[in-house]
């Protein structure tokens, strides 16, 4: 459900892995969708000869009603969308359907719980740096800079999930801490609404003063998360930066490309939710605060 950067390349890894039949929930009709693989940290600007591509072999349903009951459900649409995402659920969910939450932040399974079971819900966190394309001749593209890894919590819905990847170059995991993985994540995005908030790309995170808020901004994450139980390394924002640096200088966040193209934005999934948790635990977080309020008011 949702074929943006993460649930095209996931659709991908989905078909490299064989024995599935792939259906793409979405609001418009497709005439293709195509990811491009190009190197870790390589320059979306290279040349096409050198970047393989998958075109993703799936039926293409853009109601509801269209759709039919299936094994499995993967969410990948933006954490702000989960109401129209929900529609979908009562046409593709069978009594014992698990639904897989591809989303940014840590609240995926909260967020469901409305409208499927909890015990049903599998929350995913996603890395992976991709993001939408120009489409050419109609058919929709997307970039895949690096490999695609996906963390559940250990059990048996997530030793079945991570099975239907089985085959593919997904790094497709069980962890036992999947708390902890959840907040590293966030500790991540939460730096990544600099780029947002001055419109340009990753890069801007290797000037000096760029990279000392980045720091402010993740250790009032990581503060937080840990009072939500995760277990987080004392230099985590130390570590979010110099992985941010070493990025490849014109990659766009998801953040930032809603942005610039004039789409909603996952504001209180990612800073907003450090925010909303941190006054829960008493935990001030200023410069959270500031980021989600300015993002808020350029978006309005």
């Amino acid at each position: 459900m949702g074929a943006g950067a993460i649930g095209a390349v996931a659709a991908s890894l989905l078909q490299a892995a064989g024995g599935h039949e792939l259906a793409l929930c979405v609001r418009r009709p497709l005439a293709g969708l195509v990811v491009e693989t190009t190197a870790v940290g390589m320059s979306s600007r290279v040349e096409e000869e050198i970047r393989p591509e998958t075109a993703v072999k799936a039926s293409i349903w853009t109601q509801p009603e269209e759709a039919s009951p299936v094994d499995w459900v993967l969410v990948a649409t933006k954490a702000y969308d989960v109401e129209a995402a929900a529609r979908w659920l009562e046409w593709l969910c069978g009594e014992t359907t698990p639904v897989a939450v591809l989303q940014n932040g840590v609240e995926h399974c909260e967020r469901f719980r409305p409208y499927i079971p909890a015990h049903r819900i599998v929350p995913v966190i996603v890395d992976c740096p991709a993001e939408r394309r120009e489409a050419r001749k109609g058919v929709d593209r997307v970039a895949q800079r690096g490999p695609m890894s996906l963390r559940v919590p250990a059990g048996g819905l997530g030793e079945e999930f991570v099975a239907l990847f089985a085959g593919s170059q997904a790094d497709a995991a069980v962890s036992a801490d999947w708390t902890t993985v959840a907040w590293k994540k966030l500790c991540l995005n939460t730096a990544g609404v600099l780029s947002a908030l001055v419109a340009k790309p990753a890069g801007i995170l290797r000037e000096e003063e760029m990279g000392e808020l980045a720091l402010e901004l993740v250790r009032e994450c990581a503060a937080v998360g840990r009072a939500e139980g995760a277990t987080l390394d004392e230099d985590i924002a130390e570590q979010v930066l110099a992985s941010s640096r070493r990025a490849s200088p014109d990659s766009v966040n998801s953040l930032l490309a809603d942005r610039l193209a004039g789409r909603p934005m996952e504001i209180d999934a990612r800073n907003g939710a450090v925010v909303r948790l941190g006054k829960k635990h008493g935990i001030a977080t200023p410069a959270n605060a500031m980021a989600a309020g300015l993002l808020r008011a350029m978006a309005g």
